[in-house]
């Protein structure tokens, strides 16, 4: 069985997009959590135990340890072939959009970070973000266009969905405004098995950490939903 180590469930987006794979795709893991931690060079130091970058998420499978999130969905796709769309030119696509966003949309990561549980009003949106928010919408509708399903590249969720997962909670902790097609693929990942128990798991936690949850450079947070 594979084992795998993330974060916050919270906070870290990295994390969420290996463990929501497994999650969909009924792929038997053990999960360890890591929380992040103030003091960057203790956490880098508890990090460095199970990881070589002393980043999340790690994937060790027997001997192997696999890091990096991209490395991983393609590590485990050699032996479940169903996490990859199954027609090449959707695949071609997924791998590509997966790579878009495992490199890109550096403004939504700056100014809409990763926080579950909160709902933030945003002062304003940066020609950056508005940018990326444009491209995002085009993507999302195009892979649900030309393959036709609920899904970015088909009738079932596969690893691009995966890859966007985090986007999910960021347009709803932000409130971002989409067309009304990407807005109901949205809506429908948010309603996912998977989704809402990371979501009830990240409500729990207790961490709050101000890099995470200090939002007065971007916005006003206008409802917390944890306990």
């Amino acid at each position: 069985m594979y084992t795998l180590h993330i974060a916050n469930k919270n906070y870290s987006s990295w994390s969420l997009r290996p463990w929501i794979l497994f999650r969909e795709l009924h792929i038997p893991f053990a999960e360890y959590s890591h929380p992040f931690n103030q003091d960057h060079g203790r956490q880098q130091s508890e990090f460095a135990v199970f990881s070589p970058t002393s980043c999340v998420p790690v994937l060790e499978d027997g001997g192997t340890t696999i890091w990096d999130s991209l490395a991983i969905v393609e590590y485990v796709a050699e032996e479940h072939p169903e996490v990859w769309p199954e027609d090449k030119k959707a695949r071609a696509w997924a791998r590509s959009a997966c790579a878009e966003m495992h490199a890109g949309f550096s403004a939504l990561r700056s100014e809409c970070g990763m926080n579950c549980s909160l709902r933030v009003d945003l002062h304003s949106r940066s020609e950056a973000l508005q940018a990326e928010l444009a491209r995002l919408d085009r993507l999302f509708c195009d892979g649900l266009s030309r393959f036709g399903g609920l899904f970015l590249a088909g009738s079932r969720f596969t690893a691009v969905d995966a890859f966007f997962a985090p986007v999910v909670f960021r347009v709803r902790t932000y409130d971002l405004e989409l067309s009304e097609l990407s807005s109901e693929y949205v809506q429908h990942m948010l309603e996912l098995r998977g989704m809402r128990a990371w979501y009830e798991a990240a409500l729990q936690e207790t961490a709050r950490l101000p890099m995470y949850e200090d939002k007065s450079r971007v916005g006003q947070i206008i409802q917390d939903y944890r306990n």
